[in-house]
């Protein structure tokens, strides 16, 4: 798993690299070729139109003046000569409406453009509204002349000038763009939802690392665990089968009560396993009844009076709630104050000091247990609720445990619908502070 999860996670993301530039240059391509198809699309339609518009124009009848005649003028023949303009035709709206039509044949039907007819001489004859805001701006714009001239084998084209039609396509990029945008923002989503695949494939790839390191981590505690009790228990059976032990009734009794108390420690770890099993089926199961809490701290505390001996420790109590009765389970309570004192007790140096304090609104019962111990860093802080996590403190086995105690006080935090929150700093000492509310309100 070492060697080939660096491996795994560099392929993913040499892959995803590889698809974002693939992506990225299909999209670009794809902007190219449909800029291209909508220009040449452009171009015919104007074509078309100015094609229409010509001969609309110059389809009537040609006044045609005898050619021996000398009395009319050269200036006057040319003016009887002179075609009707587009302008005299046709209006601007009906233009706008011909190329607005012809747009949306083609399936540009959301293209914006500006057109103007000019004359020969390049004077404006009409425009639209926006034309001379968009005719200076030659980088984001389309710009296409086309000519506007009589059929031709005519008299006429050999003494007029053509006239042009000019259509201009404001932000001719973002509109190309925006005629995309669908298909480019189903391609981003297809992508994110790739990024977003291998993302969790990713985490999950690392889940399955930390869950077995947590596994071998969890395994080695626990074959420590009971290879200690079972060797002492062997220890002590030999003893007992000993001629000298046997008739010595108080050495006897000596290694029998070792046995005992071995046995009590092994069906301990027992019940913290299955304990831990039950709460991953979520199948922690209150008795809820009303309980004084100070004389069940009393009785906790007393139990670690020898661990506080070997310690050179003690507890200083400040049971200042005035009123000390929840509705809560006795077991399963006695267990959580159990282990918080337990763990400050494990995770401490000698002149160990704990500071047992309670406080007491109408509604919440706290309990604060601060202790002088070794402290956790702020990783440890974080995930110090984590089943089967463990503060390192140099040697795996210097502080014995599965790691499933604060889990356990966690879980019994949540059923009875209360709250814990820690501080600690590493090398002075922690703090928890426990909240159940006096009343207890069962889910429904």
């Amino acid at each position: 798993m070492k060697k080939t999860l660096p491996l795994i996670v560099t392929l993913i993301t040499l892959s995803l690299l590889g698809l974002i530039i693939l992506q990225a240059s299909w999209l670009k391509n794809l902007i190219e070729v449909r800029q291209a198809h909508v220009f040449n699309k452009i171009q015919t339609v104007t074509t078309q139109v100015a094609t229409d518009l010509s001969y609309a124009a110059f389809a009537g009848p040609v006044i045609r003046l005898p050619r021996k005649s000398n009395k009319i003028s050269a200036e006057f023949h040319l003016r009887l000569l002179k075609p009707p303009s587009i302008g005299d035709k046709f209006t601007p709206q009906e233009i706008y409406a011909k190329l607005r039509k012809a747009f949306d044949d083609v399936d540009l039907k959301k293209m914006k453009f500006e057109f103007a007819i000019a004359n020969s001489d390049g004077d404006y004859e009409m425009q639209s509204l926006n034309y001379a805001k968009e005719f200076y701006d030659t980088t984001s714009n389309k710009r296409i002349h086309n000519y506007l001239v009589p059929e031709t084998g005519t008299e006429i084209d050999q003494v007029v000038q053509a006239e042009q039609m000019i259509v201009i396509v404001p932000d001719f990029t973002k509109q190309v763009w925006r005629s995309l945008q669908w298909i480019i923002i189903g391609a981003i989503i297809f992508m994110l939802i790739i990024i977003a695949a291998f993302y969790v494939t990713l985490k999950s790839l690392f889940n399955q690392k930390k869950l077995s390191e947590i596994k071998s981590d969890f395994i080695n505690n626990m074959t420590h665990e009971f290879k200690t009790p079972l060797a002492t228990i062997s220890l002590a059976v030999d003893a007992i089968k000993n001629e000298k032990v046997k008739n010595d009734s108080d050495r006897f009794q000596y290694f029998s009560n070792i046995i005992k108390e071995e046995n009590r420690r092994m069906n301990k770890h027992v019940e913290t396993i299955l304990q831990a099993a039950l709460m991953e089926k979520q199948e922690l199961k209150l008795n809820i009844n009303r309980i004084a809490l100070h004389p069940l701290l009393n009785n906790v505390i007393e139990a670690y009076n020898l661990q506080l001996l070997e310690k050179n420790g003690f507890i200083e109590t400040n049971l200042n709630a005035k009123n000390d009765v929840v509705e809560a389970d006795e077991v399963h309570l006695t267990n959580l104050l159990s282990n918080l004192i337990d763990n400050a007790i494990k995770y401490s140096k000698d002149n160990l000091v704990i500071k047992i304090s309670t406080s007491c609104n109408n509604k919440i019962f706290s309990i604060k247990i601060e202790d002088n111990g070794i402290g956790m860093n702020k990783e440890s802080v974080k995930r110090i609720f984590e089943k089967f996590y463990r503060a390192h403190t140099g040697n795996i086995h210097n502080v014995k445990g599965f790691g499933l105690g604060m889990s356990y006080v966690k879980t019994v935090i949540d059923a009875h619908k209360g709250r814990i929150k820690v501080e600690s700093t590493l090398g002075k000492g922690s703090t928890f502070w426990v909240e159940l509310p006096r009343t207890y309100t069962s889910k429904k």
